[in-house]
């Protein structure tokens, strides 16, 4: 692998100090980051415990993957697994890898990944319009928004991006693609700005697009549906006195995390007015940190990125029988 790899997949990782102090990593304990991206949170809790933990990184980028594993070279205990961390049981199973002390999930898509603007992330940049985290698999943004009925593709955009004008810019899609295919990043942009109206575009507070490339980016990936099973099969992979750390970027991932903690802090399904519990479903976690952690004013100013991230944090319960 080329040295600049590594340079070039430079992302600065959010709420670092926080996911340390909740964390709390210690130099005998066994670490997982199931979105490594490039190696940032992995390497400062490798730090944290002067280089002596364990710690798995998984990431469906095989860029980030390479970049990762170039940085982390010198840390003897970090092991890299390409794949999704929807798959990370799997994943971490295969390798036999022991009962953990910690996960995280880092939801956001890296700068790497939106700042190479052949990766198609961005609508800053004109480039492909591909999306996948993942290069090798899967269809690509440009497939979904030719081929998709106009019908999927409001549900997508409204659903996935809370995007008021979904129906106007899914039709406009459907039209546009008649006469010539959405191929760029540029193509999609010019798509949007003709179905919002301008007053509506001159007031809003961040770029028109963002919101539709968030919801095809969601679609291409897969990134909801399986997250509530992925967030259930880590904590199966943590010990008890384990935590889970969860950091999202919007509303859908956020409130997905937390219903899925408050299900696992008490999955009881007994009638709210029966006198005892019947089901004998206990709680399978705590749930810390008193709800979301946001950023400092300081790291925003810093990196504007992190400004809507939100760190969400349950530790594992020790269940008898």
């Amino acid at each position: 692998m080329k040295g600049s790899e590594a340079m070039e997949f430079v992302h600065e990782p959010v709420l670092l100090q926080e996911v340390l102090q909740w964390m709390a990593a210690r130099p005998d304990g066994v670490y997982c980051d199931g979105t490594l991206g490039g190696g940032g949170h992995s390497g400062a809790l490798l730090r944290q415990t002067s280089g002596k933990a364990a710690l798995y990184g998984i990431d469906r980028d095989e860029t980030a993957i390479r970049a990762a594993s170039q940085r982390l070279a010198s840390f003897p205990g970090f092991c890299a697994l390409h794949g999704n961390f929807h798959d990370g049981k799997a994943l971490l199973q295969a390798v036999g890898a022991p009962p953990l002390d910690g996960v995280l999930l880092d939801l956001g898509v890296s700068s790497p990944q939106l700042d190479h603007g052949e990766r198609g992330f961005s609508y800053h940049e004109d480039a492909p319009l591909d999306m996948r985290m993942d290069p090798s698999q899967g269809a690509t943004a440009a497939e979904l928004v030719n081929t998709l009925p106009e019908k999927e593709l409001c549900r997508i955009i409204r659903d996935y991006g809370e995007e008021k004008w979904a129906a106007r810019i899914a039709s406009i899609m459907v039209e546009h693609r008649q006469k010539q295919p959405i191929a760029t990043t540029f193509d999609l942009v010019r798509v949007i700005d003709a179905a919002i109206p301008k007053a509506v575009r001159r007031k809003d507070d961040g770029h028109p697009a963002r919101r539709t490339f968030q919801a095809i980016r969601i679609a291409v990936n897969d990134e909801l549906a399986p997250l509530d099973k992925a967030l259930c099969d880590f904590v199966d992979c943590l010990k008890p006195g384990g935590r889970l750390l969860v950091i999202t970027f919007h509303s859908l991932e956020d409130r997905l995390v937390k219903r899925c903690f408050q299900r696992l802090q008490n999955p009881c399904v007994c009638p709210p007015k029966a006198p005892i519990c019947t089901c004998g479903r206990k709680p399978l976690v705590r749930v810390l940190a008193k709800g979301a952690v946001a950023p400092t004013a300081e790291e925003i100013a810093r990196n504007p990125r992190a400004r809507s991230a939100k760190l969400r944090v349950c530790e594992k319960l020790e269940v008898t029988p």
